[in-house]
């Protein structure tokens, strides 16, 4: 069965790199050519005729589990489902040129979507040149630079997201410049989309009547990477600046502080936003009971701090604890909304992650999950109420290099 999921899936690398890129590509199928014979590809030209490819990936990602999921103690259901699945496509060629796609079967996609247009599905569809030893561009829909291990580290690693990092537009279509000033440091200069659609489509909840839309939807970014003790110590900080709408920005500073030496890996992470308009409508949502009909915040912010303890027993074992804490504020007193804070919430993790092969990417783990939301004073006024979640996870994470 995996025999045949794998070969139908093989087809679907070539859709992808039609789709975002216009690149042609020549297939023979049945002996048919579907290019003609003297139409070269746009590795050909690049490459003077000649295939140089310096190398070349393609794998699936792959996440299910059994979950448990509890809210306030009671059993809400218990049931399979697939976390994740993702093909991905990336390689190099010429020395100085690379590639990387990377499509997610759990994402909904729109068909209409005016203003990347490229379906929501489509996480990473980029190329990048390396000028020289330290610039190198990268241009199309890519990881916006911000910072923090849960929100740079490859998101089949996370087991459950900060409310944060759950709610920001991780990828995005722009460019990015990189600078290299040695080894050890690197400074990237980046401008993308804040969204990918329509201002409506942004906002979970209605805006606020008299909003109109940003001319200029773009986020810039300033992020530094800088690599210490042999690098063990790893530090990224990054600086960002947007436009929601007219007149209604944002500002987020997001940094990641990890320690990575065997057997241990830990983290501290530390994210912040002040929002024009509340753009992951976390605040918003205590207004959003059966009496009143909710209107999208403004002037809100956002802090979130994530710990995480990895330690590495043996080659075929792995145990982790990770906590998070989050506020959400409205800074500045609006019509529905009265300055001060409204939410804050913390989790706490532990995972078992067992390696049958030490050698592989096949995981199987077990993870619990505890969740607390609480709803202060000026967020029970409008009817919200505080809960605490409860899940418990048997799953299996497996990476398969397809080649």
């Amino acid at each position: 069965m995996l025999k045949i999921f794998s070969s139908g899936l093989c087809y679907l690398p070539v859709l992808i790199l039609l789709l975002p890129s216009g690149i042609s590509v020549s297939v023979n199928a049945q002996e048919h050519s579907l290019v003609p014979a003297e139409e070269k590809t746009l590795l050909q030209r690049v490459t003077d005729g000649k295939r140089d490819i310096d190398w070349a990936n393609m794998n699936i990602q792959f996440c299910t589990a059994a979950d448990a999921a509890f809210t306030n103690g009671s059993l809400d259901n218990m049931a399979f489902k697939v976390h994740r699945v993702r093909l991905e496509v990336l390689g190099a060629f010429r020395d100085k040129f690379s590639y990387h796609f990377r499509q997610s079967f759990n994402k909904y996609t729109n068909p209409n979507i005016p203003l990347d247009n490229l379906a929501g599905s489509v996480e990473l569809a980029m190329v990048g040149w390396q000028f020289n030893d330290r610039w190198q561009l990268t241009a199309g829909k890519q990881p916006v630079q911000f910072s923090g291990y849960e929100c740079w580290v490859n998101a089949i690693k996370v087991r459950h997201y900060s409310d944060f990092n759950n709610t920001i537009p991780a990828y995005q279509v722009g460019v990015n410049m990189a600078y290299s000033i040695n080894e050890n440091h690197m400074l990237n200069f980046q401008v993308t989309n804040n969204r990918n659609s329509t201002i409506e489509d942004q906002f979970m909840y209605d805006l606020p009547e008299g909003i109109e839309d940003s001319k200029i939807p773009v986020l810039g970014t300033v992020n530094w990477d800088g690599y210490f003790v042999d690098r063990a110590m790893q530090l990224r900080y990054s600086l960002s600046y947007g436009q929601l709408a007219k007149g209604k920005n944002i500002f987020y500073f997001t940094c990641g502080n990890v320690w990575d030496k065997k057997p241990f890996l830990g983290y501290i992470d530390f994210m912040y936003s002040r929002e024009g308009l509340d753009s992951k409508g976390l605040i918003t949502s205590v207004y959003d009971t059966e009496n009143n009909r909710a209107v999208t915040a403004k002037n809100v912010e956002y802090f979130t701090t994530i710990a995480n303890l990895d330690y590495r027993i043996s080659p075929h074992l792995n145990l982790y604890v990770k906590g998070a804490y989050e506020l959400g504020n409205v800074y500045k007193s609006s019509e529905d909304f009265q300055a001060g804070n409204y939410r804050k919430t913390w989790n706490v993790q532990f995972c078992a992650e067992y390696y049958p092969m030490s050698d592989s990417e096949l995981i199987v783990y077990l993870h619990l999950l505890h969740k607390n939301t609480h709803l202060t004073d000026k967020a029970r006024i409008y009817g919200a109420k505080s809960y605490n979640q409860q899940r418990v996870s048997l799953g299996l994470v497996y990476t398969l290099p397809v080649f």
